[in-house]
């Protein structure tokens, strides 16, 4: 079984950050949320990995290199239409899809064995959501079969509490539903061709950690997820202490004030007099300025603080984050 990786969005939701770094490139502890995918999909032991690129599409072959296959957009095909011109790749077994910029430790064996055992055309992963307003939710009968869909329903209008993670399982006989023309969209188009034709398609709830790094806030929230251990994903380093991991040599001093969680790089410079209070993370050549103090907040790879500044819930970045990312893909 293959699986693709949508890379290809233009990540608005997350800007200014995205005019600098495509969103799959975020760094989240200490690699591109891209790459915790990617290594999610290793570990289940797929046999190989496509990804679509329009947006800043050189940094992502550059990192990830021969790991994977890309297929590059020209003008993009929407989230379905993207799929279809890597049909090819997929050949005639069942695929999986899942997006680039996904925080999430499901377990994609599991998913897989529902997609078989169901027998439908398509496996849609859904997972419940406090509210309801910020997602597509999904119906379904007693059996799991979809009956319906509501897009982001005030709570006291929605019928479900599922909402559509955008991980899928596919048959290649999907594509017979798709309309003829190169723009395609799964919410728009594809779903709807299901219900209309009677198509059995079905869902896997999923009870491991998921969240679609839709925002700002969500990209923290999740990143803290991570530190704290609530999503289980591959960090390097080991703990100095309680609730402290560092990736390469300590640069904490004897004077550096340190209370709760954090992930702390390599090559990272802490000037004197620094108070961190957690959950921080500090990304790999990230400098602070002596006298800083810094509380729930993250700061990107090769990032500068000016000594005797104050972050509180803040995400510190700078031009040419990507420069300073260490590369972790062989």
């Amino acid at each position: 079984m293959k699986a693709m990786v949508l890379a290809a969005g233009l990540g608005t939701r997350l800007r200014p950050l995205t005019y600098e770094i495509t969103k799959p490139m975020v760094p989240v502890l200490d690699r591109p949320v891209m790459e915790h995918i990617v290594d999610l999909i290793d570990r289940h032991s797929f046999d190989g990995v496509i990804a679509n690129l329009h947006y800043f599409p050189e940094t992502i072959r550059e990192y990830f290199g021969e790991r994977i296959s890309y297929r590059f957009e020209e003008q993009l095909l929407g989230t379905a239409g993207g799929v279809r011109a890597c049909a090819e790749f997929f050949g005639d077994e069942p695929f999986l899809v899942i997006s680039g910029d996904a925080l999430t430790d499901i377990d994609l064996t599991a998913f897989a064995a529902r997609h078989r055992e169901a027998g439908g055309i398509a496996t849609l992963a859904v997972k419940q959501v406090p509210d309801t307003r910020e997602y597509g939710v999904v119906l379904h009968d007693r059996a799991g079969r979809i009956t319906g869909f509501q897009e982001k329903p005030q709570p006291d209008e929605a019928l479900s509490d599922l909402g559509n993670c955008g991980i899928y399982m596919f048959d290649p006989s999907i594509f017979d539903y798709f309309p003829d023309r190169p723009f395609v969209d799964w919410a728009k188009d594809v779903f709807p061709a299901l219900l209309e034709n009677d198509v059995p398609f079905h869902i896997h709830e999923v009870r491991e950690y998921w969240n679609d790094v839709g925002s700002l806030g969500e990209l923290r929230q999740g990143t803290f997820d991570a530190l704290n251990g609530e999503l289980r994903l591959e960090m390097e380093g080991s703990e100095v202490q309680p609730g402290v991991t560092v990736a390469g040599p300590s640069p904490l001093r004897q004077d550096t004030d340190v209370e709760g969680s954090m992930w702390i790089g390599h090559d990272v410079q802490i000037g004197t007099g620094v108070r961190l209070m957690g959950p921080i993370v500090l990304g790999d050549g990230a400098r602070i300025g002596d006298g800083a103090q810094l509380r729930e907040s993250i700061v990107f790879p090769g990032t500068e603080v000016a000594p005797e500044s104050i972050l509180i819930g803040a995400i510190a970045g700078h031009g040419g984050i990507l420069q300073s990312l260490r590369r972790r893909t062989a």
